[in-house]
């Protein structure tokens, strides 16, 4: 269970998220007040070590908590998934983490990783200077990373660079049609030097001797994102259910209910999803389990997790397509909920750690070939 400190229960946090959605859509983002509504029920320190005082929770429980806050609001779900970061960042050297997390375990990261960057190597690390995207969360972040080539130290693996939020610039410039308030904005740095020991190789070997940072870890963060959109579809089944005793057209056709067309896609859409729920979980609980008995994870391992997050992704998103499709002319409204549930369950099938290309590679390594795309393992 994620911890709640100070009597601070979770359903509270949910329901101040659902009266506060249309103001962190208006405004784009997440605001910090409300990230740290979520620091106190444990999502920020549910990867953080336990030697830094973390509470570090199984890959799928963690999953399940931003799964409930993605049924409320996709954009909280997508910023509250990158509580999991910190399986990141325990490949920084233990002095460093020791310093991350000299005031608490409740640490917001925040990364723009692409397009990389270079950085000019100096005596002490690196200077970084450049401009990246997609800064999911930037606005409440206590760090922010932002993406470096790889090198010959790091094997070909991209690096990333830790800076403070007063380090770098935030270009509010996030305009989209799914996950509005994700704040997902550009980051700008100009001639910062960042010392070495304040990088780290994204999916490197950890620094930290626990099981969650033995669980493979570019797959686990393709996990946290597929459960939103997993969220988001449940959003939608419920407003469908809901909707079908009410709703009758302006032809004065029988409500959506009555229609046989439409309780045959709700209970086919219902069917699906919780099929790709139910294999994604058993999976990554398969993969805990492993890991848990001091065994290491497989290729295999990884290309199943990364196969089933891809899959679930998907499925998330053909599930409010669909529901779409059969609710007559309401949704052709703005202000329709199917509308905002249609674009933000695109964007977790859209995200390179969930795309088209992740299936073709996830086939190869099932074949016992080499992985096809770069930064599959």
């Amino acid at each position: 269970m994620v911890h709640t400190p100070e009597g601070v229960g979770f359903g509270d946090v949910l329901a101040e998220l659902a009266r506060r959605r249309q103001e962190f859509r208006e405004q784009r983002y997440v605001p910090k007040d409300f990230i740290d509504r979520l620091k106190r029920i444990g999502i920020y320190r549910a990867a953080t070590p336990s030697k830094f005082g973390g509470q570090p929770l199984p890959p799928a429980e963690f999953c399940q908590a931003v799964e409930r806050i993605s049924v409320v609001d996709g954009s909280a779900g997508w910023v509250a998934s990158f509580g999991s970061a910190q399986i990141y960042l325990a490949a920084l050297p233990l002095e460093t983490q020791a310093e991350l997390y000299r005031d608490g375990p409740d640490v917001a990261f925040a990364g723009a990783l692409f397009p990389m960057q270079r950085a000019a190597a100096t005596e002490r690390g690196y200077l970084v200077d450049g401009h990246w995207k997609f800064a999911s969360g930037c606005m409440g972040a206590d760090v922010i990373g932002v993406g470096l080539p790889g090198d010959d130290d790091s094997g070909g693996k991209p690096r990333t660079a830790v800076l403070r939020p007063d380090q770098a610039e935030i270009v509010q410039d996030w305009d989209v049609v799914g996950m509005r308030a994700t704040g997902s904005f550009d980051i700008v740095v100009r001639g910062v030097e960042v010392p070495r020991e304040w990088t780290f190789i994204r999916g490197g070997a950890p620094t930290v001797d626990e099981p969650l940072y033995h669980y493979p870890t570019i797959a686990y963060a393709s996990q946290v994102l597929a459960v939103v959109g997993a969220g988001v579809a449940r959003a939608a089944l419920d407003h469908a259910r809901q909707a079908g005793g009410g709703y009758t057209g302006v032809t004065g056709a029988p409500k959506l209910a009555d229609r046989a067309y439409y309780r045959t896609e709700v209970a086919r859409a219902e069917a699906e999803l919780s099929s790709a729920r139910a294999w994604f979980y058993d999976l990554s609980d398969q993969v805990w389990q492993h890991v848990l008995r001091g065994d290491t994870a497989t290729d295999e391992h990884n290309a199943r997790l990364r196969l089933a997050s891809a899959h679930l992704a998907r499925v998330s998103s053909q599930v409010v397509d669909r529901l779409v499709e059969i609710s007559g002319t309401a949704p052709i409204y703005t202000a329709h909920p199917l509308r905002d549930l249609a674009g933000d369950a695109l964007v977790p099938k859209q995200h390179a750690f969930l795309g088209p290309a992740i299936f073709d590679s996830a086939g190869a390594v099932l074949m016992g070939l080499a992985p096809t795309s770069p930064g599959f393992r």
